[in-house]
């Protein structure tokens, strides 16, 4: 089934200092009036799609999700996930990683309560995008019927990425993904290393065809010209494994209410 209707790589390494990191340059809509992820679908048409998306996925299918940060491609069984890595031409060193909220974050990262509370209040209060790389409790419920292959290519050292608050969509599939107990797993809808799409007529086209559906809501919310999606966060240490979206914002908002410097 077809219908129209996270998270490029950011290549910059992780230990260039702060004060270098290009300007983040919002990549502006088309005259118009284009249509933006966060505002162009009624909640109750992305409940729909969502539940659509999902039943694909059970089935062993592969789907395109406009999300905040980017267009994402997305799956939850083996057939699935390898079309993904296939499609992308991307190494299994790179792990997928899991859609989710900061709910879900708290039953299956494995962190200090004091962790737990700064990515609630993040998400709550801040209502910027970011990712949680964190120890995850391998034998938790809502993983236990995840294929062995699919968690070992979605995790890495032990830990577990999981995008958090990336958009309508994006919380809605992670909302009706807990309620199925079927956890959903991708990165961003482009071929490896070639930088976030924002548009879903801008995706590559091998990474398109890999998709069985895949929905169009415009223009991404925080489209820019520097190709970034999610801010990777490792909690264990505050390093930063990728700067994304609005960036500095994040980074104040973690100094100013938590004391916590994100070490790029």
């Amino acid at each position: 089934m077809r219908a129209t209707g996270f998270m490029a790589p950011n290549n910059m390494p992780s230990n260039v200092p702060s004060n270098i990191i290009e300007a983040e340059t919002p990549l502006l809509p088309a005259p118009g009036d284009e249509a933006r992820t966060h505002t162009s679908v009624a909640p109750e048409q992305i409940s729909a799609d969502v539940s659509n998306l999902l039943d694909v996925l059970a089935n062993g299918g592969v789907a395109i999700a406009p999300l905040d940060v980017a267009y994402a491609i997305l799956a939850a069984t083996p057939q699935g996930i390898r079309r993904i890595f296939d499609a992308k031409q991307r190494s299994y060193e790179k792990p997928s990683g899991m859609f989710g909220n900061y709910m879900m974050s708290a039953a299956v990262h494995i962190m200090a309560e004091e962790k737990h509370a700064m990515v609630a209040e993040m998400v709550e209060q801040v209502s910027l995008p970011f990712s949680v790389v964190a120890p995850f409790r391998e034998d938790h419920a809502f993983l236990a019927d995840v294929d062995p292959f699919v968690l070992a290519s979605s995790s890495k050292a032990g830990t577990l990425d999981m995008l958090l608050n990336a958009g309508p969509m994006h919380n809605e599939i992670a909302s009706q993904a807990w309620a199925r107990n079927m956890p959903v797993f991708g990165s961003s809808a482009n071929l490896s290393l070639t930088g976030s799409k924002y548009r879903l007529g801008e995706v590559d086209g091998a990474v398109r065809e890999a998709a069985d559906i895949s929905f169009d809501y415009g223009l991404s919310q925080y489209a820019n010209h520097q190709g970034r999606s999610s801010t990777i966060i490792d909690f264990r240490d505050f390093s930063v494994i990728r700067v994304g979206v609005q960036f500095d914002r994040l980074r104040q908002a973690f100094k100013d209410r938590f004391n916590v410097n994100l070490q790029i």
